[in-house]
């Protein structure tokens, strides 16, 4: 299970056009974030991202994180 969420987060990065590293240097611009790749794949892979830094990530890459109910079938 761990590696469907690192791989769809790394596949939402793609879809947004940026690499690791771009997305790396903006979070450290704009939220202080560790400029190391290392760190975020780590993240990622222990999948300890916390929230803040999710809705950060969502930012940089141009997505917002929306609650929504669930559809019933």
């Amino acid at each position: 299970m761990k590696s469907s969420i690192r791989n769809e987060i790394k596949a939402q990065i793609i879809r947004a056009g940026y690499t690791m590293q771009e997305v790396v240097d903006q979070l450290h611009d704009e939220y202080g974030w560790s400029d190391s790749v290392s760190n975020l794949s780590g993240k990622l892979q222990r999948e300890s991202l916390r929230y803040r830094e999710a809705v950060e990530l969502a930012d940089v890459l141009g997505y917002e994180l929306v609650w929504k109910p669930k559809q019933e079938i």
